[in-house]
């Protein structure tokens, strides 16, 4: 069993917990949407993310603040934040997205693994304006299902993908994010050359390009940029940088005139 195989099944558990509940409306303050600030950026547009531990690392920060690193990043320039809501794998709540969303004025991306359109809802009513949909997690009709889903509530959708055939399931639907994620999700290891390799499948020009994990120096930033990618998710280089500003900088480098290697 994968890692991926061992998340999925306590989230069928969590699930017929959820669909005991029900998650009303909420109006929160109206922020600019994802798209919107990539269109925005002349520079390299970073998905900011707040993670206590990892299956991969473990423990990276328990003792953060949600609020208070939410804060720091919009401060520095992030263009949104991810907010890992998974409390059996990553130490992370429903609880810390609704504080993050009424601290910021940011896109706030719900990470967690969706399979489930109760758990849209909860995402909805917590305050997150992005929602991901990892492909290895959903057959192809759930995934098309839970896009459209999203789509009809208002929400931004992260379609992650990590191999070829995920990006050609991802490319038939109707998405304008796609997240190349260079963890592969079964085993964990991460390789940049990923989004090198998966990038040149995207041929829509309007689609935004994410590179995802493993991103830790502007050498990296370049690599992907390079590739194509419009934004970068960043997890555990910013939570245990000791120099955030510095950090954000070496990070958003300018999206115009890309260097060649």
């Amino acid at each position: 069993m994968t890692i991926l195989d061992e998340i999925l099944a306590e989230k069928q558990k969590e699930i017929v917990q959820l669909k005991q509940q029900t998650f009303g409306p909420k109006v929160y303050k109206k922020t600019p949407t994802f798209k919107e600030k990539v269109t925005a950026s002349s520079t390299m547009n970073v998905i900011a993310e707040i993670k206590r531990s990892s299956p991969s690392k473990g423990a990276i920060d328990m003792t953060v603040d949600p609020v208070t690193q939410a804060k720091i990043y919009e401060a520095q320039g992030a263009s949104a934040i991810s907010v890992l809501t998974d409390k059996p794998f990553f130490n992370g709540s429903m609880e810390d997205l609704q504080a993050v969303r009424e601290a910021v004025d940011l896109p706030i991306l719900c990470k967690d693994f969706i399979i489930d359109p109760i758990q849209i809802d909860q995402a909805k009513a917590a305050g997150a304006s992005i929602i991901l949909l990892i492909v290895a997690a959903l057959p192809q009709a759930d995934l098309e299902n839970m896009n459209y889903y999203a789509r009809l509530l208002g929400l931004e959708v992260l379609c992650e993908v990590h191999n070829q055939e995920e990006m050609e399931r991802a490319l038939q639907l109707d998405v304008d994010i796609i997240g190349i994620n260079n963890r592969n999700l079964k085993t964990f290891e991460v390789n940049l050359d990923t989004t090198e390799k998966l990038s040149s499948m995207v041929i829509d020009p309007k689609t935004i390009l994410i590179s995802e994990s493993g991103i830790k120096t502007a050498d990296d930033v370049r690599r992907v940029r390079n590739a194509g990618a419009d934004a970068i998710l960043v997890g555990e280089t910013l939570m245990t940088s000791t120099d955030l500003p510095e950090t954000f900088k070496d990070l958003r480098l300018p999206l115009q005139g890309k260097e060649v290697q």
